[in-house]
């Protein structure tokens, strides 16, 4: 099942929960505009080159819209609309004033030179300028795209609507980043941890881990996880695999990453398949990376007790069922990543303001947002007697429904 089809189940099952008007559901689902550009520019040997630039904005009944670029050769419009509207419920259960957008262009950034991606970047706002915006819908980085190319569309947009730090997310600390960023999503997955673990009765602290995905927001969640004294079985990436049931030295496999670019050959371990990290003996199970990776095919495989969805859609319906009959708990991706785009939100509050926090207060502020989103969504699984997922879906698609209500729609 693709992810928009899933997505689309998710909020159908949520919307049926929560007794929504049918007309209703259908206008929550529509998205309130989509984009598609064409983005002609020269390359480095004066030759020209043509892309296709997109964006999808799904909703703004609480807030502008917000989600991220992505530079990529196999952009999946499917994919982009299932994850705008994640953005819609994300952001809802977050409980941050914002709705769900997201975009990109179809290329392939290693293919392309710093200038060349610069005038790509560039051509592309000058298509979108008009339709994005500090309280209209604020892009931030995703795949294929970093904080330079954030810092590229605020000069570029700056220069029809003069200087904007707001306009746009995940910008470099000297443009008006936060502090506490980068780190945000995988400080997040842990925060999300502890609580859901707590509710059992346990801690991270000896509880052994498997991560998959050793990216921005593996190594991060890996290297706190490993700060707080819990094992780090075994890690995978495109790359390779590593694991060690002692616990893998988290730092010193960041040092080996950092000089080799590569898992491969890492002394504190030993190699193993990469596809066999889901299914790998562990406490708590952690994708960070693609979506649609726990399947009908393997999840009855998987022993793992919990599972905390670090990736978006990382888990197919199919799985999502064959996982609760055998007593797996999940955290969902709407809540359990929610913290990059909260210190998003904290990053464009400052930006307004134009007064900056300290490192200390987003991490504070993080984990509050985190844990009352959490105590939100354990008080809808008790009123509605339903899952995690669904808590978190039912929370999130009631809090828009309302804000779309209380704004004057009618049927």
């Amino acid at each position: 099942m693709n992810a928009l089809a899933a997505t689309n189940r998710n909020f159908q099952h949520a919307a049926r929960i929560l007794g929504l008007d049918s007309k209703l559901q259908k206008s929550l689902l529509i998205p309130f505009r989509e984009i598609k550009v064409e983005c002609t520019v020269p390359k480095d040997d004066s030759s020209f080159v043509s892309y296709i630039g997109f964006r999808i904005q799904h909703d703004n009944a609480r807030g502008p819209m917000k989600g991220g670029i992505r530079y990529h050769p196999e952009v999946d419009p499917d994919e982009v609309n299932a994850l705008a509207q994640l953005m819609t419920w994300k952001t809802a259960v977050a409980d941050i004033p914002y709705g769900g957008a997201k975009g990109g262009i179809g290329c392939n950034p290693r293919e392309l030179s710093v200038s060349e991606l610069q005038r790509v970047t560039c051509v592309f706002t000058q298509k979108i300028h008009d339709l994005i915006g500090t309280h209209r819908d604020v892009p931030a980085p995703d795949m294929g795209t970093n904080s330079q190319t954030m810092a590229w569309i605020l000069d570029e947009y700056s220069k029809f609507h003069s200087y904007s730090p707001a306009v746009v997310t995940g910008k470099p600390i000297e443009l008006g980043g936060s502090l506490g960023r980068e780190a945000a999503t995988g400080r997040g997955v842990v925060f999300a941890t502890e609580f859901l673990l707590a509710e059992y009765g346990m801690s991270i602290a000896n509880m052994k881990f498997a991560i998959q995905g050793f990216g921005n927001v593996g190594s991060w969640a890996a290297t706190f996880i490993h700060q707080k004294g819990g094992k780090v079985v075994a890690v995978s990436d495109i790359t390779g695999a590593v694991k060690n049931q002692n616990g893998i030295d988290i730092p010193a496999l960041l040092k080996h990453k950092e000089k080799t670019r590569s898992l491969k050959d890492f002394g504190g371990g030993d190699a193993m398949d990469p596809n066999d990290l889901l299914v790998h003996e562990c406490d708590v199970l952690i994708p960070c990376a693609l979506g649609g990776v726990l399947n009908k095919e393997n999840a009855a495989d998987v022993k793992a007790k919990f599972i905390i969805e670090a990736a978006n859609h990382p888990t197919d319906p199919e799985a999502d069922e064959i996982l609760s009959r055998k007593g797996v708990i999940i955290l969902p991706d709407i809540y359990a990543n929610s913290g990059g785009v909260t210190v998003s939100y904290f990053e464009w509050v400052q930006n307004i303001q134009g007064f900056m926090w300290e490192e200390e207060k987003v991490n504070y502020e993080l984990k509050r947002y985190m844990k009352r989103a959490f105590n939100d969504i354990k008080a809808m699984c008790h009123t509605y007697n339903c899952n995690l997922r669904m808590g978190a879906f039912t929370l999130g698609v009631n809090k828009v429904a309302r804000a779309t209500l209380l704004r004057g729609w009618e049927a």
